[in-house]
C-alpha cells in the first residue's frame, strides 16, 4: 500500500485556494490579492509544506505582479536594518563558536556553582541562558547537550532516568528559549517585532530599550524554572554528583574574539551615551556589522590568518535573514492593502475591555499558539494585527506587542514547539508526557511573569 504524501496534497490545496481567490475576484482587488498571498504564506508556514525560507521568498515573485507592493517596498523589507543587525550578530556568534569561547564560559559557570544536583541545574540554566542571549537558541542547545549527557552518563545506569536527568535536559531546552528573550538579537521574533513597529508606526526600540524589560523577564523566568526544579527534585535535592568538566586555559585568539564581542555589546548598550559624547551617530546594525568586519581583519595567533574567513560563513543561518525579509514584506502588504484594518474590526468588541485583561488575552494566545507554530511566524502574523487594534482602541502599542513577542519564546510543552525542545528530546531520555506536564505548568508561570512586567514597565 502506498503511503500518502500529505505535504503534496497540502500544497495542492493551498495553491488551489490561492488561485480560486484570484479567479473569483479577477485579480483586480488589492485587498483580496494581499489576502490570497498572505494566506498562502501563512498556510505554508504553519504546515511547512515547503521550507519556511522558500515561503519567505513568495513576495519577491508575486507581490509586484499582484500590484500589492512596489520594488521599493520589497527593497525596504528584504534590506531592512534588522536583517543586517542579525547578520552582524550571526557573524559575531560564529567567531565565538569557532574559537570555543562559549565552551569556556559554560565550563566556568557550571564548575563554579558546585556539585549538588540543584547547583548543577542552576549552572546549566545560567550558562545556557547567558549564551542564548547572544547565540541562537538552537546552537546553544546543541553545544550544551553533550555536556549534560556526559554528566548523566556518569550517574549509575539505574538512576539515569531520574528526575535530575530529565530536569537537566529540560534546563537546556528551556533556558535556551528564555535567554533569547533578554536581548534584541537573542531571538528572531524580538528583532522582527521591532522592525514591524518601526516600519509601520515609527516606533524605534533600541538594543538598550529592549534589555530594560527583556533581561528582568528572562532572569525572573530562569529563577522560576530553577525554583520549580529545586522543589520537584524531592529527595534528590540532597544528593551530590561529582562533576568533572575538563578545564582549558584561555587562548589569545579566544581573548581577541571576546574583546570584539564585548566592544559591540558596549556599543549596543550605551549607544545614546556614546552618540552624545562623540557626536558620531550610528545604529545597532552598524555596530554589529562593524564587529563582524573586525573579525575578518584581526589576525589569529595560532593560524596566522584572520579570526574569521569567508568560508566560515557557510555555517551562517542565511535562511533566517530571508525569513525576516519575507515576514516584513508580508506585514507591509497586509497593512498597505487594508487587510490588517479589516481583521482588527473583529477585535472591536474588545475595545471596552481593560488593558489588563487585553494583555492577559494576548499573552495566553501567544504562549499556547507558539507550541504548534514558529515563534517568528507567530510574531509576523499577529504583531501587525495587535498593533493596529491597539491604535484603534487607544491602547499603548508596546504594552500589547512586547508581551506578545516575549510570550512567543515560551514554547515549553512539545518537542515541535521550538528547536531546543526537539534537540533535548532526541536524547531519548525524555518522554513527551513529561515535557508536556512540566511545560504546561511553566507556561502558566510564564504567563504570570510576562504579564507582571508588562504592567510594571508601562
Amino acid at each position: 500500500m502506498k503511503t500518502i504524501n500529505w505535504k503534496s496534497w497540502l500544497s495542492v490545496f493551498g495553491c488551489l485556494a490561492f488561485f480560486l481567490i484570484l479567479f473569483f475576484t479577477e485579480g483586480k482587488s488589492l485587498f483580496w490579492n494581499a489576502t490570497a498571498l498572505g494566506g498562502l504564506m501563512i498556510y505554508f508556514w504553519i504546515f511547512e509544506v515547503v521550507s519556511i525560507y522558500i515561503t519567505a521568498l513568495f513576495p519577491l515573485i508575486l507581490a509586484i505582479p499582484l500590484g500589492i507592493l512596489t520594488t521599493s517596498d520589497l527593497a525596504e523589507a528584504y534590506g531592512n536594518g534588522s536583517v543586517y543587525l542579525f547578520f552582524g550578530g550571526f557573524i559575531l556568534a560564529l567567531g565565538l563558536e569557532k574559537w570555543k569561547v562559549h565552551e569556556q564560559i559554560a565550563r566556568r559557570i557550571v564548575s563554579l556553582v558546585g556539585n549538588s544536583k540543584p547547583r548543577i541545574l542552576l549552572g546549566f540554566l545560567l550558562s545556557t541562558g547567558l549564551l542564548s542571549m547572544w547565540i541562537s537558541n538552537t546552537a546553544t542547545a546543541l553545544m550544551m547537550l553533550p555536556m549534560a549527557l556526559a554528566i548523566i552518563q556518569a550517574i549509575p545506569v539505574d538512576q539515569q532516568k531520574s528526575k535530575f536527568s530529565v530536569f537537566l535536559l529540560l534546563s537546556i531546552a528551556y533556558a535556551a528559549s528564555i535567554g533569547g528573550m533578554a536581548t534584541l538579537v537573542g531571538s528572531p521574533p524580538n528583532t522582527q517585532m521591532a522592525s514591524i513597529l518601526e516600519q509601520n508606526y515609527n516606533i524605534t526600540i533600541s538594543f538598550f530599550d529592549w534589555m530594560k524589560i527583556g533581561i528582568p523577564v528572562s532572569l525572573t523566568l530562569l529563577l522560576a524554572v530553577f525554583v520549580y526544579f529545586y522543589f520537584a527534585l524531592g529527595k534528590e535535592r540532597n544528593e551530590l554528583h561529582d562533576i568533572h568538566l575538563e578545564k582549558k586555559p584561555w587562548t589569545v585568539d579566544q581573548y581577541r574574539a571576546l574583546a570584539v564581542f564585548g566592544m559591540v555589546v558596549i556599543l549596543w548598550s550605551f549607544r545614546e551615551l556614546i552618540i552624545g559624547a562623540t557626536g558620531f551617530s550610528y545604529k545597532d546594525e552598524s555596530a554589529a556589522i562593524f564587529g563582524g568586519i573586525l573579525l575578518f581583519i584581526i589576525p589569529s595567533q595560532s593560524e596566522k590568518k584572520p579570526l574569521l574567513e569567508w568560508q566560515d560563513t557557510e555555517k551562517l543561518p542565511w535562511g533566517i535573514l530571508l525569513l525576516f525579509g519575507g515576514g516584513l514584506a508580508l506585514a507591509k502588504m497586509l497593512e498597505k492593502c487594508g487587510v490588517v484594518s479589516e481583521i482588527t474590526q473583529v477585535f472591536s468588541s474588545f475595545q471596552n475591555v481593560s488593558i489588563t485583561l487585553m494583555v492577559i488575552i494576548v499573552v495566553v494566545i501567544a504562549i499556547f499558539a507558539t507550541e504548534i507554530m514558529s515563534n517568528l511566524a507567530l510574531v509576523t502574523i499577529f504583531v501587525p494585527i495587535v498593533a493596529a487594534f491597539a491604535v484603534e482602541a487607544h491602547y499603548p502599542i508596546l504594552q500589547l506587542c512586547l508581551p506578545l513577542t516575549l510570550a512567543a519564546s515560551c514554547a515549553f510543552m512539545l518537542p515541535v514547539g521550538t528547536p531546543p525542545n526537539a534537540i533535548v528530546f532526541s536524547s531519548g531520555l525524555i518522554k513527551i508526557h513529561q515535557m508536556a506536564k512540566i511545560g504546561f505548568l511553566l507556561n502558566i508561570i510564564a504567563t504570570i511573569i510576562v504579564c507582571f512586567f508588562a504592567f510594571l514597565f508601562f
